[in-house]
């Protein structure tokens, strides 16, 4: 052993991120096994070696049974013990790579990391992070996103384990901690928690929805976020491939939070039901479809962020549900107008919301006797039955509405398209083509035309040659 050997092993620590003093460890135990493979011994303690840190020298010795110790040259280890040593080396210098990359991943773990792309495996992205090769499984992609090799790749560390021989780095794209870190690296405030992302909902290649809040009031936490023109978002959006982002104002009021997070659509009134964790919104007509949203996108998003389930109504279906519970306990004996605006209150507003809630609200917080509540529960039931069929009735009727509508419409696209291949053909074959009734009618009265046309100019003609030969007639008498 010498310098050459401690260049070495300085290498090979700085490059594989090794503690140093652990490969000089793996090189004394790699010579131990050489020596007791060239002695044929099983006890373990029987050899030991000791390597310089600074030289290089090496120092191996046999610990004999009467309690001296013999040095053993390493010249005298043959090619068997060698190769022991070496694949010893290869071994112990893994897993000290392996440990130490697991280690380091650990410590990145939810971190942005930016690697290139490798190759698709069973519809996974490789990815070369570092010394590491990290795996995103077709889960955390976003959907339609598409990598070549050679491609940066911005993700987030989801996760770090190791299986079998290997550390594997599960990364992600599709998690909702990547638009976090994403938020932290553009927007300044957010980094230094000036701004505070209250909660966020996403679907991954569509929509995002987040949540912000100020704990400066002389820093408007959403016009932050978006940055002068839309800078600041605009190179967010553009790392996600163009996935819209929501950033709404976070209150403390649930009410104004779900106004904010059903934005762009304009919210007439909010009426929250605690004890069923329901919020219902209700709408102008021209601004359901908003609130809805694409595919039902925008609502399913508003509820994911603010934690409630939200059902959106027009002013007509709001003022039909509470008549119908109106009407319903009206027939009641002993209920009184106070009990309705407490039931109101409580944001039950149908007969299917106070079957859901049960006698025990209506007993508690409506503060009614057990056998009007009875009465109640039993009264709106019944109704609730009778409003569902009906409701399964139009539903069916506007299924089988919408079905004939589209039925007529594409026979009526098949007959037209069928009408201009036959007149194709005809004209390809060289054939009379086969007008439709427009184009026949269209064409008679032109032939008509065109025949009156004709026959007068025929009439002109034989009056001029008349006149042309009678004129001479007469000079001459």
């Amino acid at each position: 052993m010498n310098q050459e050997t401690i260049r070495i092993i300085d290498t090979i620590s700085r490059e594989r991120n090794i503690d140093r003093e652990l490969l000089i460890g793996d090189l004394e135990q790699a010579m131990v096994s050489a020596a007791r493979k060239h002695f044929n011994s099983l006890d373990t303690e029987e050899f030991g070696c000791q390597i310089e840190p600074i030289s290089g020298q090496l120092r191996l010795w046999r610990n004999n049974d009467d309690g001296t110790i013999e040095e053993i040259p390493i010249e005298e280890l043959g090619r068997i013990p060698a190769q022991t040593a070496k694949q010893v080396m290869i071994q112990r210098f893994r897993e000290d790579e392996r440990a130490s990359l697991l280690d380091e991943f650990s410590k990145r773990l939810g971190d942005v990391v930016t690697g290139t792309a490798h190759r698709y495996e069973g519809g996974a992205l490789v990815v070369q992070v570092d010394r590491a090769e990290g795996f995103m499984p077709r889960s955390e992609q976003i959907p339609g996103e598409v990598f070549h090799p050679g491609d940066r790749v911005r993700c987030l560390v989801r996760d770090v384990r190791e299986e079998g021989s290997r550390v594997k780095v599960v990364l992600s794209r599709s998690h909702a901690d990547f638009i976090r870190r994403l938020f932290e690296a553009e927007v300044p405030e957010v980094s230094e928690h000036i701004i505070e992302i209250k909660a966020m909902a996403r679907e991954p290649g569509f929509r995002t929805k987040i949540a912000v809040s100020s704990i400066d009031s002389k820093v408007d936490a959403v016009g932050a976020c978006v940055g002068v023109r839309g800078s600041r978002i605009r190179n967010i959006v553009d790392e996600l491939g163009g996935e819209k982002i929501d950033i709404v104002r976070w209150n403390e009021s649930s009410q104004i939070l779900i106004s904010n997070a059903l934005k762009p659509a304009e919210v007439e009134e909010v009426s929250l039901c605690f004890e069923l964790g329901r919020a219902t919104i209700i709408v102008r007509d021209d601004q359901l479809s908003l609130a809805i949203g694409r595919r039902g996108q925008n609502v399913r998003l508003a509820a994911r962020l603010t934690g409630w389930d939200i059902d959106i109504l027009t002013p007509n279906e709001f003022a039909k549900s509470l008549e119908i519970l109106e009407q319903t306990v009206r027939k009641i004996e002993g209920l009184d107008d106070s009990m309705l605006d407490r039931m109101g209150a409580l944001g039950i507003i149908s007969v299917f919301d106070v079957e859901e809630v049960g006698v025990g609200v209506l007993l508690n917080e409506v503060e009614m006797p057990q056998a009007l509540a009875d009465a109640v529960l039993a009264e709106c039931g019944s109704t609730a039955k009778v409003v569902a069929e009906q409701q399964q009735k139009e539903k069916e009727e506007e299924e089988r509405r919408r079905a004939e509508e589209s039925a007529a419409a594409d026979a009526l696209l098949a007959s037209q398209t069928d009408a201009g291949a036959e007149l194709a053909a005809d004209s390809i074959l060289g054939g009379a083509p086969v007008a439709p009734d427009s184009t026949v009618d269209a064409a008679e009265e032109e032939n008509e035309v065109s025949s009156e046309g004709d026959a007068k100019t025929t009439e002109e003609d034989v009056a001029e040659s008349d006149s042309v030969d009678t004129e001479p007639a007469r000079e001459d008498s």
